[in-house]
C-alpha cells in the first residue's frame, strides 16, 4: 500500500508501486477528470500537479509519488488560479471537443503560478507541449493571457 496527498488529503492507495499515477488515479481513485492521451507523455492530457508542478501522470509510477502532493482537475474550482483559468477557458470558449482541456489547464495554472505576469512568447512556450488535436491554440493563448491579467 502507498499513501499519498490527493487534492489536499492523504490517501491510501492499493495499486502496485509501477502502476502508473494516470491509472491509480481513474482506475482506484475515480478521479476521471484527468484523460489517458498516449501513454508516452506526448500530449499533455494526463497533466497533473506533483508538489506544484506539471508532470505526466501516464509516466510516472506510483513509487516515485508515495507520501507526495498530487493535484488534480478535480480541485482547481478550490484553487485561485485555477478559478482565473476555468473562468478564462470559459470566456474565450477556448474547448472544442474538450478531451486535452483538464490537461491544458492543469499546464496553464502550473504556469502561471511560476510566472504571473507571462508574455505572449512565454504562454507559446509553455503550453506548447499539450497538443489540442481541434487547434484551438490561439484561444488557449489568450485564455492565459487573460487569466494573468484578471489575478494581476
Amino acid at each position: 500500500m502507498t499513501t499519498i496527498k490527493l487534492n489536499g488529503k492523504t490517501v491510501v492507495v492499493r495499486s502496485a508501486p509501477d502502476t502508473p499515477l494516470l491509472w491509480v488515479l481513474r482506475d482506484e481513485l475515480k478521479m476521471f477528470g484527468t484523460k489517458f492521451g498516449c501513454g508516452i507523455s506526448a500530449c499533455g492530457a494526463c497533466t497533473v500537479h506533483l508538489d506544484g508542478n506539471s508532470i505526466r501522470a501516464c509516466s510516472y509510477p506510483l513509487s516515485a509519488v508515495a507520501g507526495r502532493n498530487v493535484t488534480t482537475i478535480e480541485a482547481m474550482e478550490h484553487d485561485r488560479i485555477g478559478r482565473a483559468v476555468e473562468a478564462a477557458w470559459i470566456k474565450h470558449d477556448v474547448p472544442q471537443c474538450g478531451y486535452c482541456q483538464s490537461g491544458q489547464v492543469m499546464t496553464a495554472v502550473a504556469f502561471l503560478r511560476k510566472n504571473p505576469h507571462p508574455t505572449e512568447q512565454e504562454v507559446v512556450a509553455s503550453m506548447g507541449a499539450n497538443l489540442c488535436r481541434c487547434g484551438t491554440y490561439q484561444r488557449i493563448k489568450d485564455a492565459v493571457l487573460d487569466a494573468a491579467s484578471s489575478l494581476a
